[in-house]
């Protein structure tokens, strides 16, 4: 009763707070979030009152895996984004602003923290920013799925992100796994060339090749429906089921063989799409079936965020030096990448703005940073700083970045016009 309530709660406090913040014009995902620290164990759940919050980490801890199912369905809607005639077009110019925005948003955090380090070596050590400057590379893809989908944006800018967000995690993976080797082998003593190198190259391998898999399955099974609904069914089961087949972990010898859940759900949703004739309807019944989980979603991460990282002045100068300049890494990175692979204008100008959310991957890479024992708890307590900021501003400055460029359109008056009529003709009859 207890998890069924925690859900339901959850649900109605996001979708009330999109009602309290809809005269802001602010994305639906920051309501979310809003509302999932207000009924978090900071706000309302330290009351200890059934039914008004969570009153601990362990009741939001408890709804885990409705996030891991969330999450598997955002990177299978961002896999489609990955159509052959449409990488055809955009191919190069998303690879190469994928990789280069990540590199300079770590090496601009890396050189920051080593002043910091330098002024105060004994606030922060060397493996510590070099982790924080691997996880400076992470982009939240639902953060930006969710506002596209929430204002239909369409156009240049859009067509580009979405490639780039999902490039975005292969991409940290493999610098986070180098970083990391790295500051494990300066805290131990010893180098590990398995970790640094091996290990991150057989779990995108092996994420990739079980997406394809999985991708090639799906499509061969729903040719035995002719039932749209029964399709939708077909494929709603296939995403829950590579996302239990990601968790999978085991070793062989000294590599350690492990799956990430975007990258498999990812390549899930790209083979789909490109081999199967009725993807595209598909995924568009996929969509409105996955919106209260992705809602959900959103409230269960906003009361994650713990608040409690604000009574660390260390915590807050260290973590605002990391936003400001990851930020800036992002988005000098877009820009100049943009402008090298000869992208329109409103491209170069806004897209470093829009890769700024940071939730998901990045709180993965801090909880693998734990590994490094008392060092790890100021990597966790930074990038929780950084994400409750990113989460809470970086919806809203995606919307602005999207309305700027002009793939986010103001609603036609026609339509303003019929609403309108509608809500008078509903208050006569009432």
């Amino acid at each position: 009763m207890n998890i069924l309530l925690s859900v339901s709660i959850a649900l109605l406090a996001g979708l009330l707070m999109t009602r309290a913040f809809k005269p802001f014009k602010l994305p639906a995902v920051t309501a979310y979030l809003i509302a999932g620290v207000l009924i978090g164990p900071y706000c309302l759940g330290a009351l200890h009152i059934d039914g008004l919050g969570f009153g601990s980490m362990e009741e939001v801890e408890s709804l885990g895996v409705l996030s891991q199912v969330a999450l598997g369905f955002i990177a299978f809607s961002i896999g489609s984004e990955f159509r052959l005639e449409e990488l055809k077009k955009i191919g190069k110019q998303a690879f190469v602003i994928g990789i280069f925005q990540a590199l300079v948003a770590t090496l601009f955090v890396d050189l920051a923290l080593l002043v910091v380090h330098i002024v105060m070596p004994d606030k922060l050590t060397l493996p510590q920013l070099l982790t924080l400057g691997a996880i400076a590379t992470a982009t939240a893809p639902a953060a930006t799925l969710m506002v596209v989908r929430q204002y239909k944006a369409k156009g240049p800018l859009t067509k580009l992100l979405l490639p780039i967000v999902a490039l975005d995690d292969a991409v940290g993976l493999i610098v986070f796994a180098v970083s990391f080797g790295i500051a494990k082998t300066l805290v131990s003593g010893s180098v590990d060339i398995v970790s640094i190198i091996v290990n991150p190259i057989v779990e995108i391998i092996c994420s990739l090749l079980l997406g394809a898999i999985m991708g090639w399955l799906l499509t061969q099974l729903e040719k035995l429906f002719n039932s749209n609904t029964n399709r939708l069914n077909m494929t709603i089961a296939f995403v829950v089921m590579t996302v239990a087949l990601s968790t999978l972990k085991f070793e062989i010898g000294p590599v350690h063989v492990g799956f990430s859940s975007l990258l498999v759900c990812m390549m899930l949703g790209t083979v789909f799409c490109n081999i199967c004739p009725l993807s595209e309807e598909m995924m568009t019944r996929s969509d409105k079936w996955t919106s209260p989980l992705l809602a959900l979603f959103f409230v269960i991460s906003g009361a994650e965020l713990e608040l409690s990282v604000f009574t660390d002045i260390a915590i807050v100068g260290i973590g605002v030096v990391y936003i400001v300049f990851r930020s800036l890494g992002k988005y000098f990175g877009a820009f100049a990448s943009a402008k090298a692979t000869k992208c329109a204008p409103q491209i170069c100008k806004y897209l470093g703005i829009t890769l700024l959310p940071q939730a998901g991957v990045a709180l993965g890479m801090c909880t693998t940073a734990m590994q490094l024992g008392e060092q790890g708890n100021l990597i966790r307590n930074i990038t929780l700083f950084a994400v409750l900021i990113y989460e809470l501003f970086g919806p809203m400055m995606t919307k602005m970045a999207l309305t700027a460029a002009g793939d986010i359109q103001p609603m036609p008056e026609h339509v303003k016009n019929r609403r309108q009529l509608k809500l008078e003709e509903a208050k006569k009859v009432k």
